[in-house]
């Protein structure tokens, strides 16, 4: 037979257990612990990726501006080395040397009334001792243009070695130059010197050219002179006699 429980037990029972079954659920945890979230994580490392490229893409491109800073700075400095004073000089040596010509300068003035009264016809009435200082004045100004000829063509020669040594340079600069604007004015003094030489060349054929002038008026000059010589001598009464010449005596 079965004993059956008070009906009133039971319940006391029921609540006397109660709190000992819940206790695990109302009593606060000893310690955290920590969830890992993997896609939590991936978008972090995501996001903090595209921020370091931001940066990265910054740093770039201030670098790119600085090395165009620098090389627009490089573009404009200006060379260090000037040839212009050398060429100035050089080309003050030649005037110089120009400048000095003897009897007849490069003048067209000059020239006009050097020819006017030297090389121009010869006078009829000059005496004899008036055409033989007339011939010799030329005679002077010929040698004096041959002369300044030499001496300009000395002092175009003086200045190869200059010239050679101060090329040398430029070309030194222009090879090692830094930026567009020196080798810009390395290549414009290089023309510079060019046409110093140029102008060399153009003094060397002008007292070539002179002398040669003056040597073919001196000519062409002496060619009249020596034809009215001629008809003096040839003249009745005012040239030669004959007349009987005794070489041996008796």
């Amino acid at each position: 037979m079965t004993l059956s429980r008070p009906r009133g037990l039971t319940v006391a029972v029921a609540l006397l257990t109660a709190p000992l079954a819940l206790a695990p659920v109302l009593s606060p945890p000893a310690r955290a612990l920590t969830v890992y979230d993997p896609w939590n994580y991936a978008e972090n490392m995501i996001s903090a990726a595209r921020a370091l490229e931001q940066i990265n893409n910054q740093i770039t491109s201030l670098q790119n501006e600085a090395q165009m800073l620098i090389n627009q700075a490089r573009n404009l400095a200006s060379l260090p080395h000037s040839s212009l004073q050398q060429i100035q000089q050089s080309v003050q040596r030649t005037q110089q040397l120009l400048g000095q010509a003897q009897s007849i300068a490069f003048d067209v003035g000059q020239i006009d009334q050097a020819f006017q009264q030297r090389y121009g016809n010869i006078p009829l009435s000059a005496s004899d001792a008036d055409l033989v200082a007339g011939a010799r004045s030329r005679w002077q100004t010929t040698v004096g243009g041959l002369q300044d000829a030499l001496r300009v063509q000395a002092g175009v020669v003086g200045n190869v070695d200059a010239n050679r040594a101060e090329m040398a340079t430029l070309v030194g600069q222009s090879q090692g130059a830094t930026g567009a604007l020196q080798a810009t004015q390395a290549g414009n003094q290089l023309l510079a010197l060019q046409s110093q030489q140029l102008s060399d060349l153009i003094a060397v054929m002008s007292a070539n050219g002179r002398a040669a002038a003056l040597s073919e008026a001196e000519r062409a000059t002496a060619a009249e002179q020596g034809r009215e010589q001629r008809r003096r001598f040839l003249t009745p009464g005012a040239g030669y006699q004959a007349g009987t010449a005794r070489m041996f005596s008796n």
